[in-house]
Formats: C-alpha cells, sequence, structure tokens
C-alpha cells in the first residue's frame, strides 16, 4: 500500500452476508488502523455491484444457506476478488464466507454446490450443528494469540495441501478434524464469530500488517486483560 494513500477496506455483499456482527470486523480494522495514524476508506460492495480490485483487505461475513450460494454465484462471475489476491491484497471470510471460498460446499438440502476455489479446501454438512464458544491456538508462524469466539454452523472442511490450518481446537468443533479455519497467502478463513476481530485484535493487526507492514504497537492492557478473563471463563465451564 503507498503510503500517500488511504487503507482500503472492502466489505463484500453486507446485503446477504451479515450475521452474527460481522459487520464488526471492518469497524475494527478501522479503528486499529486510525489509531496508528493510518488514513482509512471503507467500501460497502452490494451484491449486485461488481468487486473492486483496489482494496487492502477484503471481508465477508456469514449468512444463511439461500444468500450463501447467491453470493458463490456472483462471486464466481464477477472474478475481482481473485484479482485482487493476486494483486497482493489480504482477507478474511468467516463461517459461509470461509466456505464459499473453497471448491464446494453444502446447499440447502446438502447438495454440493460450486465454490470459488480461491482456497484449496471443500465443505461439506456435518452431522450435527456446532454451537458455542470455540477456543483454538493459532499456528506460531503467525505470531498470533489464542483465538475465542462463537461458532454456530453446520459446516465440516477439509483442508487440501495448498492452505495450512489457521490453528488449532482447544475446546469447539472448528472444521471438525480438530483445527479451526485455515489460510494461505495473505487469505484467512474461519468459523469465528463474535465478531473475530473484536475478539481477536491480534488477527486483525496480521491483517493490517500484511499491507501496512510493521505496525506500531498499541496500549491494549486493559483489554487484554478482560480477554483473558473471559477466556479462562470459558475453558473453565
Amino acid at each position: 500500500m503507498p503510503s500517500d494513500s488511504a487503507l482500503r477496506i472492502v466489505w463484500i455483499y453486507p446485503d446477504l452476508l451479515s450475521t452474527y456482527g460481522d459487520q464488526g470486523n471492518v469497524l475494527v480494522l478501522e479503528q486499529r488502523a486510525q489509531r496508528r495514524g493510518i488514513a482509512t476508506e471503507t467500501i460497502h460492495v452490494r451484491s449486485a455491484d461488481p468487486i473492486p480490485e483496489s482494496g487492502d483487505v477484503y471481508l465477508i461475513g456469514g449468512g444463511e444457506d439461500r444468500p450463501q450460494i447467491l453470493a458463490a454465484a456472483r462471486l464466481r462471475k464477477d472474478g475481482g476478488l481473485h484479482r485482487a489476491i493476486a494483486r497482493g491484497a489480504a482477507m478474511l471470510a468467516v463461517c459461509a464466507g470461509y466456505q464459499i471460498m473453497g471448491s464446494t460446499f453444502g446447499g440447502e438440502e446438502g447438495q454440493p454446490v460450486d465454490g470459488i476455489g480461491l482456497l484449496d479446501i471443500d465443505s461439506s454438512r456435518g452431522p450435527a450443528r456446532a454451537v458455542g464458544e470455540l477456543v483454538a491456538e493459532v499456528d506460531a508462524a503467525l505470531d498470533v494469540p489464542v483465538l475465542t469466539g462463537f461458532e454456530n454452523h453446520m459446516g465440516v472442511t477439509r483442508l487440501g495441501p495448498g492452505v495450512k490450518p489457521l490453528s488449532k481446537t482447544i475446546r469447539g468443533v472448528g472444521n471438525g478434524d480438530g483445527f479451526e479455519g485455515c489460510y494461505a497467502g495473505h487469505v484467512v478463513g474461519t468459523y469465528l464469530h463474535g465478531p473475530a476481530l473484536a475478539r481477536n485484535p491480534g488477527l486483525a493487526d496480521l491483517l493490517l500488517s500484511w499491507r501496512v507492514g510493521e505496525l506500531a504497537p498499541l496500549d491494549d492492557s486493559r483489554y487484554e486483560a478482560l480477554r483473558q478473563e473471559r477466556l479462562a471463563t470459558v475453558l473453565a465451564s
């Protein structure tokens, strides 16, 4: 990202995929960038609009089956997201948005539906809904603290050789294989709501650093104390 321009945050299809407060991820990125003196520009892309290819960080949230299927079809037809990622943009895809990034996911009746093939994963319906708090230890290569969040999905996601697990589950279901989420390059997929970046500012900073480089530290001591208290309560329950 050029030093004289604003960080462009692109929120994809809020009219289709924006459940469980996932739009809060946008607000957290804006705040953590602005607290460091980084100007931001946020673009809300509705499902009838083309995906801009000049964004820095792209975000997509969760949703129900029909909106998920429609979003996947429109993203496949558009192609702009693939070009943006190929150009070096970062991305966070949550829940239904995470599944869309793969080759296939389960439709309304469990039938396979084509994703957009941005991540080497495929998803299907599991035997039971995963609902509740999730805690997971992040891949050490990413240097992000333990993740916490809320999951509510029926997906089982299988990772191919082109991606790495984002984290190892300590509590919760995640992908269904002992891991939660995945990443490849500057693209992260996760089942975590909460919203994810509000509960895990380290993950927000990772996305920012991928576009702006080394970040100035922020005083998160008060927030981190509350986060650790919540984490201890979840693990003890």
